[in-house]
């Protein structure tokens, strides 16, 4: 954090140029959480571009800092080139930013997996950290829940595992205020003989760890909330992922349809008029801004690549709490009490 006159203030590094609607939506989205939040914002990307999108969209800008660099890592670029060629593309300069110090998050909603590699080579993980986990946070029927690894590790071992059901459980406790966060591991059925090899012993471990944890969960359970953080492969956790966003838009979809439908169905559209947008409240993912990447020594936040204005609001106020919270401390006081039970 920076010093500005007596008070310490938060500075949160945004990829400009990062997601399908960049750099628009994430200069106003920007605007809007410096304006509500007490922090600095820095934009990192091609200053001239920023500005003339500024102008053309009369954004006033006069309050955030920009960093200029005019390189971009494509989504369709092998992640490992952002610390190869596109080492001065604007993911790789933020995250460098973040490594020395000159801020304390960073938001992109840029390539997911340019976005791993940087934050393992460039900002680095905590230590004792075997892999950094993408969280993603999913609607359910009542409370919002933690699905991890979403995506960032396809192949995993059981101790990996525990280590990312320890750091969900402590997003959770202290991002969405969950008392004794409720861990389960994905699998095909509830018994502790199920699954592979790898849930069989990653379930011996958990049932020995430092968390609240209530077994396995199969993925028919998850909508219903019996959980507030599922574990499982990277593999699994972004099918899982991946079919919860299609059902959701399909679900949308097909309501939108039925109510449409006729003038009678019009007429009970406006009586379901508050439980609808309700309903299409919880499914959005903007609500929640973006998924933290887990087990960085930094926050890092990866937020969902066609992101709007609300979204990146939402993954700037998701990078305040997280660093305000001191999540990162947290992970390493518990991986110290794992360790030390194992001793």
């Amino acid at each position: 954090m920076l010093f500005k006159g007596h008070n310490l203030i938060m500075k949160i590094i945004i990829d400009a140029f990062g997601g399908d609607n960049a750099p628009l939506e994430v200069i106003k989205g920007s605007i809007e959480a410096k304006c509500d939040f007490d922090v600095d914002i820095c934009l990192v990307g091609d200053e001239g571009r920023i500005r003339k999108c500024a102008d053309e969209n009369s954004l006033d800008i006069s309050s955030l800092e920009i960093k200029h660099t005019s390189d971009v890592i494509d989504i369709c670029e092998e992640p490992t080139e952002i610390i190869k060629s596109k080492s001065e593309c604007s993911m790789a300069v933020g995250m460098k930013m973040l490594a020395n110090g000159e801020g304390d998050a960073f938001v992109s909603a840029g390539s997911t997996g340019a976005l791993v590699v940087g934050a393992t080579f460039i900002v680095k993980r905590i230590k004792g950290i075997k892999r950094a986990a993408l969280a993603t946070i999913l609607p359910t029927k009542t409370n919002p829940i933690m699905l991890l690894d979403a995506g960032a590790n396809s192949d995993c071992r059981p101790d990996m595992l525990v280590q990312f059901a320890v750091m969900g459980s402590i997003y959770m406790n202290k991002i969405m205020s969950v008392d004794k966060p409720k861990v389960m591991l994905a699998n095909i059925g509830e018994e502790p003989s199920k699954g592979r090899e790898l849930e069989i012993e990653t379930y011996k471990l958990l049932e020995t760890a430092p968390l609240n944890f209530c077994g396995n969960i199969e993925a028919r359970e998850i909508p219903n909330c019996v959980s507030d953080v599922v574990v499982t492969d990277g593999y699994t956790g972004n099918i899982i992922l991946k079919l919860y966003e299609g059902l959701g838009k399909f679900f949308s979809a097909e309501l939108k349809e039925m109510l449409l439908d006729n003038l009678k169905s019009k007429l009970a559209a406006l009586l379901l008029l508050k439980k609808v947008k309700n309903f299409r409240k919880k499914m959005d993912y903007t609500e929640y801004g973006g998924a933290p990447l887990l087990g960085t020594s930094k926050p890092v936040i990866k937020a969902h690549g066609s992101s709007n204005a609300k979204a990146f609001y939402n993954a700037i106020r998701q990078a305040y709490k997280f660093t305000e919270t001191d999540v990162i401390g947290e992970v390493s006081k518990n991986l110290i009490k794992i360790k030390e039970s194992k001793d």
